[in-house]
């Protein structure tokens, strides 16, 4: 498979971890300068005017000003939600990356301490006592996850909050194999990650969405394929 030339979009963090995702998902290797060149970009972005409550990592203009789609296509215009997800996306890809780049760990490390201080405060405007497990909106709920399924946010308690948010993800089913107020392929995705027995209780109700997707006419369009290959990876944990 082609090796990638370079992820970096330099007027885009959206763009950016985009080709970062594309590399973890497919399993297409990148080399020790390619991780830390993106390590440091990435890194760059941490604290500036625009990121998440002063602490993340900030989008750039053109991506506020054009929105953002999510991995697997969905939609994401408000400012507050590009910071946040955009944010939770740039630690989950520092943590992937693994760029051995002092820069990249310090900005990490700060990002992390500043959300997990927030977490242990609020979620979102709210307190944990009021909504354990679910972080503002569905979609930042789902970026939130994907975060902690890959270890980020240790001081957090990951397994307390994945725990609980599978239980919020159930108490939103539509009884038709989706979830209200939660991107579908999106959720999808960061189950496919989490490795607790509920996660896989909600992907088995998922499951025949799924596989009516996969009977439809694949077309040749990146999103089709993303939305595609997690159809398939959660029918195979099942």
């Amino acid at each position: 498979m082609a090796r990638l030339v370079n992820i970096v979009n330099p007027d885009s963090l959206a763009g950016t971890l985009d080709a970062a995702n594309e590399a973890f998902v497919y399993g297409r290797s990148l080399s020790k300068s390619q991780r830390e060149q993106a390590a440091r970009w990435i890194a760059g972005r941490q604290d500036r005017p625009g990121s998440y409550r002063g602490v993340m990592f900030a989008p750039t203009e053109d991506d506020f000003k054009q929105g953002i789609r999510l991995f697997t296509g969905e939609r994401l215009r408000t400012r507050a939600g590009m910071a946040h997800v955009l944010g939770e996306e740039a630690c989950r890809a520092l943590i992937l990356l693994d760029a051995p780049v002092s820069a990249a760990r310090d900005a990490l490390n700060r990002a992390s301490a500043g959300m997990t201080a927030i977490l242990q405060k609020t979620a979102g405007g709210y307190t944990w006592r009021e909504r354990p497990g679910e972080y503002c909106c569905g979609r930042c709920t789902a970026a939130l996850w994907r975060h902690l399924a890959v270890g980020g946010l240790s001081d957090a308690d990951p397994e307390r909050w994945l725990v609980a948010g599978m239980k919020v993800l159930t108490s939103h089913r539509d009884g038709d194999g989706r979830w209200r107020r939660f991107p579908f392929y999106y959720t999808l995705l960061a189950l496919s990650e989490i490795d607790l027995p509920s996660a896989i209780k909600e992907m088995r109700y998922a499951a025949p969405v799924c596989e009516r997707h996969l009977k439809q006419s694949p077309k040749d369009e990146a999103i089709v394929r993303r939305r595609r290959l997690v159809a398939e990876r959660i029918l195979a944990r099942l």
